[in-house]
């Protein structure tokens, strides 16, 4: 057996990912005129791409063999710094916004485990998965019964520890993750059929609950959560408190009408405008052909992630990390704007590569030099004599 290496090597995915750092940095730079707080994120924001390249870059000097044996390293060193996160001093790892989640680094500023985290699991779901195809089983059943426990055995500790942190958007967005990877993973539907039931079950009941008994759901989501829903189901109830931030927002959005107000010329003040709520500041000054530019450019570089993925499907280990960023992009995208613009709760997740954040940024790109490395490195295996 031989290999032949292809040239598949992404550009397009690149240009897309370089536009969209062009508009994260043209918007951050517009939202700093509001001066929440005393740094320069435009700057900073540079820094984090320039880094995020080098990261990116670092990335395509392994083959996915090496890729694949160091996981289980990265996820343990993201398990012990989810950990870790919990039981250090508050002047180490302080409560921002309702939530434990970041570390305090002097010179650097903040750094947040769990951004790193959902790579770390996507890296390690689509490392079990792979060797359990790979080692095989005779008996199916059993076989998509041991996965299931596999996977689930990844997914859950870094679940229940973000929640630990109040932090709900990061630990949906690896169960999403998660469900991605396992409807692709090739268990029996009918199993698969039964996890959708519990699912469905399970939100209709939290909905029931809600509605009928909210002091339930309040002792266990708490009231930073069950605000955040009050505020979505009517903001402009309470515009001058935890709706305020949504009322600021779909003010902004619904302000920028067509062809929006203009580059620096928003004047609708969102808390976080240059960070979670970037998209406003988008759609206010570039209005809804800006706002249509910036979620065209989402839907094109998770269209050529999908590509990939299918162009090395044979390949398991390289296919599942293709398909949990394609989930990881996807849910990101849709929960971003569809809290921004008052469709979904808010939950806190950064429109990634749009909004401000380093460990988002990094995390991110990460993740996308994962996905270069399996356009880049791709091999075609042929059964043929070697010459």
């Amino acid at each position: 057996m031989s290999t032949k290496k292809g040239n598949y090597f992404d550009a397009s995915l690149v240009f897309f990912l370089f536009l969209l750092m062009i508009c994260s940095c043209v918007s951050i730079f517009s939202a700093q005129k509001y001066a929440q707080y005393d740094e320069n994120f435009f700057m900073k924001q540079i820094i984090w791409f320039i880094l995020g390249i080098i990261i990116a870059s670092v990335i395509f000097l392994f083959d996915f063999e090496q890729i694949n044996k160091v996981t289980p390293y990265f996820y343990g060193l993201g398990i012990l710094l989810l950990i870790a996160i919990l039981v250090v001093p508050e002047s180490i790892a302080p409560e921002i916004n309702g939530a434990k989640s970041w570390f305090r680094v002097p010179g650097i500023g903040s750094i947040q485990p769990s951004e790193y985290m959902k790579i770390f699991v996507i890296m390690m779901l689509a490392n079990v998965t792979y060797k359990h195809y790979e080692i095989g089983n005779a008996d199916a059943i059993k076989r998509d019964f041991i996965l299931l426990l596999k996977i689930a055995a990844v997914s859950l500790p870094p679940v229940l520890l973000i929640l630990k942190q109040n932090d709900f958007g990061s630990a949906l967005v690896i169960v999403v993750i998660t469900l991605a990877i396992t409807f692709l993973s090739g268990i029996n539907w009918r199993i698969m059929l039964v996890i959708f039931f519990l699912i469905i079950s399970t939100v209709t009941g939290l909905v029931l609950t809600f509605i009928y008994n909210p002091d339930f759901l309040l002792n266990i989501f708490g009231t930073y959560q069950l605000n955040r829903i009050y505020s979505w189901l009517n903001p402009f109830e309470h515009a001058e408190g935890i709706g305020y931030q949504l009322k600021q927002s779909l003010l902004a959005i619904g302000s920028g009408m067509i062809d929006g107000k203009g580059l620096q010329q928003s004047n609708v003040y969102t808390p976080e405008a240059h960070s979670d709520f970037i998209f406003t500041i988008v759609a206010e000054e570039f209005g809804f052909i800006g706002a249509s530019i910036v979620i065209s450019l989402y839907f094109l570089i998770i269209y050529r992630m999908l590509g990939i993925a299918m162009y090395v499907r044979n390949n398991l280990f390289e296919f599942y990390i293709c398909i949990g960023m394609v989930a990881l992009f996807t849910f990101h995208t849709f929960q971003n704007i569809g809290m921004v613009s008052g469709l979904i709760p808010i939950t806190g997740i950064p429109l990634l590569l749009m909004s401000y954040g380093g460990s988002s940024v990094m995390a991110s790109m990460l993740g996308l030099g994962l996905v270069l490395n399996v356009s880049l490195k791709k091999r075609d295996y042929m059964f043929s004599n070697d010459e």
